[in-house]
């Protein structure tokens, strides 16, 4: 049998089926990809409120909820992170003083350089403003972040809930799960990168 010239050869190649393990890593999807698609950054009111209507929001909540809240919330400080001129920080920051104000919280800003290193310490990619966190009043360690991107009131209320909850001895699977779908609507580019309010 006489062998094929080096070029058709080479483009039969191409055609032959590849090794599982090859298409598996072809088909993998790229994780730095798969981050920048789950962000959505916004420069206009009407952008962010677009983006929030696709978002579901929790109609159910455990018979508890307002009794963890009001009882717990006291132990603990929810911490954000904005910028001047941040439309979804404007948003989440009045959204959280109302849950304040209900469940007796503590809310306040942090600044950039400080939510950068949390969300290294927790293998976060930084994604820009907002992102709020829960941590108990006495332990600045034990920070989990409960929104990334402005959300609607329930669903905040809800990760509030879930991370009290957490914090205070739920199997974090539970909660992880249950908190898995933040939004994502940050500040545009231009707006993340001024300077931060303390």
């Amino acid at each position: 049998m006489r062998a094929l010239p080096l070029r058709p050869s080479i483009a039969l190649l191409g055609v032959l089926p590849l090794p599982v393990h090859a298409q598996a890593e072809r088909l993998a999807p790229d994780r730095v990809a798969a981050a920048r698609a789950a962000i959505h950054p916004v420069s206009s009111a009407r952008e962010m409120q677009s983006w929030l209507a696709r978002v579901p929001r929790t109609v159910d909540y455990p018979p508890d909820f307002e009794a963890a809240l009001k009882g717990e919330g006291s132990a603990f400080v929810i911490e954000m992170s904005t910028a001047p001129g941040c439309l979804p920080c404007g948003d989440l920051w009045t959204k959280l003083l109302a849950l304040k104000t209900r469940y007796r919280l503590t809310v306040r800003p942090i600044g950039r350089d400080e939510a950068m290193l949390r969300s290294g310490r927790l293998g976060l990619p930084w994604i820009g403003h907002p992102v709020a966190w829960l941590r108990p009043v006495s332990d600045e360690a034990r920070i989990l972040p409960i929104a990334i991107g402005t959300d609607h009131p329930a669903n905040l209320a809800r990760n509030i809930y879930l991370g009290l909850k957490m914090q205070t001895g739920v199997r974090a699977a539970v909660g992880v799960r249950a908190m898995a779908k933040f939004t994502g609507i940050v500040a545009g580019i231009s707006n993340a990168k001024g300077e931060d309010r303390n």
